[in-house]
């Protein structure tokens, strides 16, 4: 009796249609008559007495049920096990010969149930679904006739179907990260152009795969959507969820315990306090180089010339200018990251009673003994960068003159002054302006972040051992191009934009928070009697916007500097940030950070989007941007008060992050103009940073560095040796040929 109706069962299977309504049962579930007309491309009208032939068939033998309230059919456990026989029988032979090449670098014979275990496991599919998924994708490989399959082309097959499903939910989590092979060999050409070595082109490499992990499975689908389409640029993308982007040093906790050390190789390893002013400015050089893989962007280190003052007591100027003329020359040939060393003209008044870290560790006093050696050492600092710049460029490090109120105006304090002015006929050091009010405790890197006791209210907390997570920018004129010039729409979308933006903020700290809990970040997270070096509770994120100076001409018609309208939208954004950050208890501030990337790409994006007859840019019709970091572009021909008071204007309203490039053209280059403009902004505007600004170029075989623009070594008149660098924004880049 089982024999005969095991044969009618197989019967009712022979015909490839009836196995195939089975099929299409077991894979979609329930469906009604014409669905499964649909599906098989059968015709109403020619074949819809076959049709019903077959279909009652599989209902007499059980294989099919009606469900009534749905008017479908299901299949039956029956008709799912005599699926599987079919398929299991049709393929065993196929299956024995296909060979899977894994991600893990292995040979193995294909097993359909790897991948339900894959989906299982990576996007939580339900386990009935992922064998039926899992089938499917056996069934189509199958028909390849291949017999050498790889990890990727199967998940290309599963997220095919998936598609198909319309489990879009499940499909974006199995995604594969990675670029194709072509992109790896263009990448590699690329980087070769640079002169970059090879582990610069394995992180480049890194990034990318990080990027599409940051986009695809660490940030909401609307914020990864608005910064794919140019509404927001989320900066240092492929280290979003890994590490901060700025951090600033105190060197006074280096040069007290020395360097801690925990890696796999040799556990926990711990140097001895620095015993000389070499070995100290060695330490912190090694600091610098362990921190450049925990950092993305740049690292400050400020209070420099007072921290080590201790060490400089009873050397001459040829040992000091010997210790710190290699020290500078190690920053330049081996940071990872861009280095800021901020440079006091005089001893901070909260400094002068605090007890100073000297030779071994020990007590030396305070800093306040050490006011000749402070300035002898900015002095010497000053004079080495010189005499590099007059041989080959030299931007890393970076240095920021920092001038206060309450400067002693001894002959020693002015010749600093001057010699920082003579040094900025070249465009190279940084001026933070620390006579305002809020500024004292200020501490800045080179591309315009900022800290000062405005979280905590105290200025070791708030300003050193302590960093900027990263930045999200808005693109302004996109608003102003969808509300199609409406204010009202305008700040609607800018308030869109922002939420986006701050949201994108918020993950980038709790994921790196949890990094670091995992012990990602061993250097800066190292620990001695409980204190941990980074303060990473007290970092700070900054949002920042591109094109405001285009964004106010599209709505208003009048340039920023004549409306007032610009100065109601900072305003605006700066109140929405502060309140976002009291609700979050993040330390989010407005910032006008510096980012070519984002000025560029968005400008593009919109480009492609409305055309370049309708887009506002700066620059050439082939590489178009947007204004960034500076309100409005410095150009000769505007005068530098109303630039100087534009600027100033938003200092105020973007404490995250400002920087004032004021170009040279304009003015007579030489130390004594420059010292005079330097006076008057601390006598009238609030500017917090500035540069004086001039293009360079540098030839290779004359071993000269020229100012402004040049298509030819004015000595030698050779072409190709010469190399143009511009402030792009912040800091100074080759630019391409």
């Amino acid at each position: 009796m089982k024999r005969r109706l095991g044969a009618k069962i197989l019967r009712a299977v022979a015909s490839v249609l009836r196995l195939n309504i089975l099929r299409l049962l077991y894979d979609r579930g329930p469906l009604s008559y014409t669905e499964i007309m649909n599906y098989l491309k059968l015709s109403p009208s020619r074949d819809a007495g076959r049709f019903a032939y077959h279909l009652k068939t599989l209902l007499n033998m059980d294989l099919i049920s009606p469900d009534p309230s749905s008017k479908k059919y299901c299949i039956t456990e029956l008709g799912r096990s005599l699926v599987e026989f079919a398929d299991d029988l049709e393929n065993s032979a196929y299956r024995e010969q296909m060979l899977v090449r894994t991600s893990s670098l292995r040979i193995e014979r294909f097993d359909r149930n790897k991948i339900a275990e894959a989906l299982v496991r990576e996007a939580e599919v339900p386990a009935d679904l992922a064998h039926r998924i899992a089938r499917e994708a056996e069934r189509r490989l199958l028909k390849l006739g291949t017999k050498y399959l790889t990890a990727p082309l199967i998940r290309e097959f599963v997220n095919s179907i998936l598609i198909e499903r319309g489990l879009e939910e499940y499909r974006h989590k199995m995604t594969r990260l990675g670029f194709p092979v072509y992109d790896v060999t263009v990448l590699m050409k690329e980087m070769s152009g640079r002169f970059a070595d090879v582990e610069k082109v394995q992180r480049a490499a890194g990034k990318r795969v990080i990027e599409e992990y940051a986009l695809i499975n660490a940030l909401p689908r609307e914020v990864a959507d608005a910064h794919l389409s140019g509404e927001i640029h989320i900066e240092n993308l492929g280290c979003w969820v890994l590490k901060p982007s700025v951090f600033m040093h105190d060197a006074r906790m280096i040069l007290r315990r020395g360097i801690i050390v925990r890696n796999g190789r040799s556990g926990e390893y711990q140097t001895g306090p620095p015993k000389t002013l070499r070995s100290a400015l060695n330490m912190l050089c090694n600091a610098l180089l362990l921190t450049g893989s925990e950092v993305s962007s740049e690292q400050g280190l400020d209070y420099f010339n007072v921290f080590l003052a201790p060490f400089v007591k009873g050397l001459t100027r040829a040992e000091v200018k010997e210790a710190v003329s290699l020290f500078i020359s190690s920053i330049s040939l081996t940071a990872p990251t861009n280095i800021t060393l901020g440079l006091e003209t005089s001893i901070p008044s909260f400094l002068a009673e605090a007890g100073a870290c000297g030779p071994g560790g020990e007590e030396a006093g305070v800093y306040g003994d050490f006011l000749d050696e402070v300035l002898l050492l900015a002095s010497i600092i000053m004079e080495c960068i010189r005499e590099d710049v007059e041989r080959r460029p030299l931007f890393n490090p970076a240095i920021t003159i920092k001038l206060r109120h309450g400067s002693p105006r001894d002959a020693e304090s002015q010749e600093l002054i001057s010699q920082a002015h003579e040094l900025a006929v070249h465009g190279i050091p940084y001026f933070a302006n620390l006579t305002m009010e809020g500024q004292e405790y200020a501490s800045y890197v080179a591309s315009g972040f900022r800290w000062a006791a405005d979280w905590k209210e105290d200025w070791e907390i708030d300003a050193i051992r302590t960093g900027c997570m990263d930045t999200v920018t808005l693109n302004l004129p996109r608003a102003a191009y969808e509300s199609e010039g409406e204010e009202d729409g305008f700040f609607e979308l800018i308030g869109k934009f922002t939420e986006k933006g701050l949201t994108a903020l918020r993950i980038k700290h709790q994921t790196v928070r949890s990094r670091a809990n995992e012990g990602l970040l061993p250097f800066l997270l190292q620990q001695k009697d409980g204190d941990q070096y980074f303060r990473i509770e007290n970092a700070s994120s900054t949002l920042s916007f591109v094109g405001l100076n285009e964004a106010t001409q599209l709505i208003t018609k009048e340039a920023i500097q004549e409306s007032p309208d610009a100065l109601g939208f900072a305003e605006n954004l700066s109140d929405r940030v502060r309140e976002y950050s009291k609700r979050t208890g993040m330390r989010l501030g407005l910032g006008l950070a510096p980012s070519f990337e984002a000025a560029r790409r968005l400008a593009q994006l919109d480009v492609e989007m409305y055309g370049l007859g309708v887009v506002l840019t700066q620059g050439e019709r082939e590489n178009p941007y947007y204004t960034n970091l500076n309100v409005v572009p410095h150009h000769p021909e505007m005068p530098l008060d109303d630039y100087l008071d534009v600027e100033s204007r938003f200092h105020r309203l973007a404490p995250g992050a400002h920087l004032a490039k004021i170009c040279l053209n304009g003015l007579r280059a030489n130390p004594e103009e420059l010292a005079s403009t330097t006076e008057r902004i601390l006598e009238r505007y609030p500017i917090g940073l500035y540069a004086y600004d001039r293009p360079l170029a540098y030839c290779s075989n004359c071993h000269r560095l020229w100012h402004g623009e040049r298509l030819k070594c004015p000595a030698c008149r050779s072409v190709k040796t010469l190399t143009r660098f511009r402030r792009q924004p912040a800091r100074y880049k080759a630019m391409r040929p």
